[in-house]
């Protein structure tokens, strides 16, 4: 997975000890918009939909294994932009903000080698919306 791509085994066995691992059924909601933001989650198994507050039907996307979610709660304190459901049964890591400041003051080059990460991942989120828009890059 790219946002732990930078890590030595050593140093993705020390995150590991960090997340949690969280089950979801079909249809269930991990977190709705508007929320407080207080994790990340890694999809390992099954898939998950982002999608507007009250319409589920219409996803905005999909995310399998492999892909992130929920990245901005790890860097402020805004509410959640979006619902997140279990589209199937799916098992979720979970890295709550807590855990990942924990990470910072025990293991400082861990976390700076993947908030540098989230870095290049939202600048590229950001990127791809500007062309998207044909604004500037």
């Amino acid at each position: 997975m790219a946002l732990f791509a930078g890590l030595s085994h050593r140093e993705v066995r020390v995150v590991d000890g960090f997340m949690h691992e969280r089950s979801y059924l079909a249809r269930e909601v991990v977190f709705d918009e508007g929320e407080q933001g207080e994790a990340f989650y890694v999809v390992l198994e099954g898939q998950v939909q982002i999608c507007r507050q009250g319409l589920p039907d219409a996803p905005l996307a999909v995310l399998g294994p492999g892909s992130f979610f929920g990245e901005l709660a790890l860097l402020d304190d805004a509410p959640r932009s979006a619902q997140v459901r279990a589209q199937e049964n799916c098992k979720l890591l979970v890295l709550f903000r807590g855990d990942f400041l924990g990470l910072m003051e025990s293991h400082g080059l861990i976390a700076s080698k993947i908030a540098i990460q989230l870095a290049r991942h939202l600048a590229s989120r950001v990127r791809n919306m500007n062309r998207a828009e044909g604004g500037p890059l």
